[in-house]
């Protein structure tokens, strides 16, 4: 899946075209390196989302085409 849908999928970020504009400013890194919105996500991934001078973390637990609320939830474990 695509770096800005899982974005969007697991309600990290609320908006695709949100990701996509915060991919292509080259704020989140996957793995400890800059990604592209059209990365290929895979579990294990860890990626970082720079907002200003925060930075949050997240470790990609599943990959599900669709999510519910609660799903969504469970797609990943924040770090920070």
């Amino acid at each position: 899946m695509r770096l800005d849908k899982y974005l969007k999928i697991s309600r990290i970020i609320k908006r695709r075209t949100v990701a996509n504009e915060v991919c292509d400013a080259k704020h989140v890194t996957v793995n400890g390196k800059v990604a592209r919105a059209s990365y290929d996500v895979k579990v294990g991934d860890k990626i970082e989302i720079r907002f200003g001078e925060k930075t949050t973390a997240y470790e990609v637990l599943s990959v599900n085409e669709y999510a519910t609320k609660q799903e969504a939830a469970s797609m990943f474990k924040q770090l920070n």
